[in-house]
C-alpha cells in the first residue's frame, strides 16, 4: 500500500510540476508512452539502497528503450536528510562507472530539500529539483541527446525554470500540492 502512495504522489508531481510546468520539455513524450519505470526501494540501509540501484541500472542497460526508457528510484525514508542524500548522489554515479555505463546512463537528482549550491534553503531556483521523496533519475544518454537535438536551444532550460518559478512563487507551487501525502 505504501508503495501505490509513494508511486502516485512522484506521478502527480511528474504530472504537475515536471511536465504541467514543462521543466523538462522532454518528460511529457516518455510519460505518455508509458515508458518511465516507478521504483520504490524498501531497503532498510543504505547498502541495500545501492543493491537495488545496481539491479536497476542494469535493469535499464538491458530493456528495450521503447518499453523502458527512464526509471525513478525512489526511497520514501532512507535518505530524509539531503545533506545524506547527496552524498550517495556521488555513490550512485561511481555505480554507473563500475557497471560500465558511462555514455549509456546517467543519473539526476531530485529530493525533498534539494538545495544548489550557494542558494538558500527557502530559494525558490530549488525547487526546480524538489520531489516529494528522494529520488534517483536513471536516463539513458541517447534519449537525451536525441531530445536536446529535437529542442532548440536546449542550454537554456534550467534559466527558464528558475524564471518560471520565480514567477510562480512559493504559495504557487504550494497550491500545485507536489508533495508527499498526508499521513493516515
Amino acid at each position: 500500500m505504501m508503495q501505490d502512495k509513494v508511486i502516485a504522489a512522484t506521478r502527480s508531481w511528474v504530472e504537475k510540476a515536471v511536465i504541467g510546468l514543462n521543466l523538462c520539455p522532454f518528460a511529457k513524450a516518455v510519460h505518455v508512452k508509458e515508458q518511465v519505470r516507478y521504483v520504490v526501494s524498501e531497503a532498510r540501509h543504505l547498502d541495500a539502497f545501492l543493491e537495488d540501484l545496481d539491479r536497476e541500472l542494469d535493469l535499464l542497460a538491458a530493456a528495450d528503450p521503447a518499453q523502458i526508457d527512464t526509471t525513478l528510484l525512489i526511497h520514501p525514508t532512507l535518505l530524509a536528510d539531503f545533506l545524506d542524500f547527496n552524498q550517495v548522489i556521488g555513490i550512485a554515479e561511481e555505480a554507473v562507472e563500475e557497471h560500465e555505463l558511462e555514455g549509456v546512463i546517467q543519473i539526476a537528482a531530485f529530493h525533498p530539500q534539494f538545495q544548489f549550491e550557494g542558494t538558500g534553503p527557502d530559494d525558490i531556483s530549488n525547487y526546480t529539483n524538489r520531489s516529494p521523496y528522494p529520488t534517483l533519475h536513471l536516463l539513458r544518454e541517447d534519449s537525451i541527446a536525441r531530445a536536446a537535438a529535437a529542442f532548440p536551444d536546449a542550454s537554456a532550460i534550467f534559466g527558464r525554470n528558475i524564471a518560471k518559478l520565480e514567477e510562480l512563487g512559493h504559495n504557487g507551487w504550494q497550491a500545485l500540492q507536489v508533495g508527499p501525502p498526508a499521513a493516515d
